[in-house]
């Protein structure tokens, strides 16, 4: 697997990453090898149970990506539940604080698992300590309101980087919410700069939308598989 330069820019897109492996930290701990792998008949999935990539239930697009992987090494496949805070740490076994691109080790961790496959983006900070693998699921984020707000979908004219600056400019003076230091955070995208009233959301993910319907914030950050759930799940409830 090899470093992938692709990251999210001041565009709301990102890309998320179905498979990543370990890199050498320049630290004393971190995961198994290859060889390593094979040698002792296993590989350890880590994953955060999260828009059908990986549903906790023993399913699930990624799931059944590194069971193949698995398969194809001739080892045994093992699942290990992660979080977004813990994921990164259980790999590489240090945990680090994102400070911008840059990171700062704050201390030791156990490392609970060989392979990162998840709906996981690819950031800046996230490269310092870790080696991707060439995308599987490229995808997009959108803004998502309730369905009573004025907000309304911009028509496309073909041009994304267009159709990007027009829905930066509707989150002026709106609340947008977001999740710091994933793929979900307001900051990559530049909608504070057009005017945006920023806030953070806390709680899982997965309940993102539900901030919305709440009246937490205007409008979310949502990744599109994700997105498309909420949609299902609260029929006539979001836009």
């Amino acid at each position: 697997m090899h470093k992938n330069s692709r990251s999210p820019g001041k565009g709301l897109f990102c890309v998320t990453l179905s498979a990543l492996m370990i890199l050498s930290f320049s630290v004393a701990a971190f995961g198994r090898d290859l060889n390593e792998i094979t040698k002792q008949g296993v590989i350890r999935h880590l994953g955060v149970p999260y828009a059908n990539f990986v549903t906790g239930s023993g399913d699930g697009m990624d799931v059944e990506l590194i069971q193949g992987f698995a398969r194809h090494l001739g080892v045994r496949y093992e699942y290990v539940k992660t979080t977004w805070e813990n994921c990164v740490a259980d790999l590489v076994g240090k945990r680090v604080k994102p400070v911008g691109a840059e990171v700062e080790i704050i201390g030791d961790a156990p490392v609970k698992g060989d392979v990162i496959a998840n709906g996981f983006t690819i950031l800046p900070w996230r490269e310092k300590v870790l080696n991707f693998s060439t995308p599987t699921f490229p995808t997009q984020i959108i803004l998502v309101s309730g369905a009573t707000s004025s907000l309304k979908p911009i028509k496309p004219s073909g041009n994304v980087a267009k159709d990007i600056e027009a829905v930066k400019r509707l989150t002026k003076s709106r609340t947008v919410m977001g999740v710091e230091k994933t793929c979900l955070d307001p900051s990559l995208y530049g909608v504070q700069e057009a005017g945006a009233r920023v806030k953070n959301f806390t709680g899982s993910i997965d309940d993102l939308a539900s901030a919305v319907l709440k009246q937490e914030a205007e409008t979310v950050i949502m990744e599109m598989p994700d997105a498309f759930l909420a949609l299902k799940k609260y029929p006539g409830k979001i836009k």
